[in-house]
């Protein structure tokens, strides 16, 4: 993705996932990356690139459909779909002014900080916000959300 020239208007601010599954954690981190500028791009990892990095079960939802959802979401611009394992090329093309990170990645190992600092941005890791994980809501569908077996419909039978 790239401005043309004179179309860049106000502070771009960027952040990345693979955003399998939305929960609040997610929605209250674009929220408050969307709050550091005027338009808030979220860079999309690939269903290829998210095998490759979560493994063989994900993405659950397809890239297309994780974009149209995150798109659909005021607090979003913008959403870029990348193949690599790292938005660094994103990142690098678009050089947004303000790149931000979930507090799970260490300030020296956020992917384009370089390129954003060079360029006279900055870099932000906001908190992780406590009690969410696409993971974990995966395990917890995976082995069933309740702990009681499932009864058995007796006018129901097995063929």
């Amino acid at each position: 993705m790239r401005f043309g020239p004179g179309k860049r208007n106000g502070r771009v601010v960027f952040t990345n996932g693979c955003f399998d599954l939305l929960h609040p954690g997610h929605i209250r981190g674009f929220e408050l990356a969307r709050q550091m500028g005027d338009v808030l791009i979220v860079g999309l990892n690939s269903d290829s690139s998210v095998r490759q990095l979560k493994g063989p079960t994900r993405p659950v939802i397809p890239e297309r459909e994780r974009a149209e959802i995150l798109a659909s979401l005021e607090a979003v611009d913008a959403v870029v779909i990348f193949d690599e394992l790292t938005p660094r090329e994103v990142v690098a093309s678009l050089v947004p002014d303000v790149l931000v990170k979930g507090g799970d990645w260490p300030g020296d190992q956020i992917v384009g900080r370089e390129e954003v600092e060079a360029a006279g941005g900055r870099v932000v890791s906001i908190p992780l916000v406590t009690g969410y994980s696409t993971t974990t809501i995966l395990q917890k569908i995976r082995k069933g959300s309740s702990t009681e077996p499932m009864r058995k419909d007796a006018s129901h039978s097995e063929s």
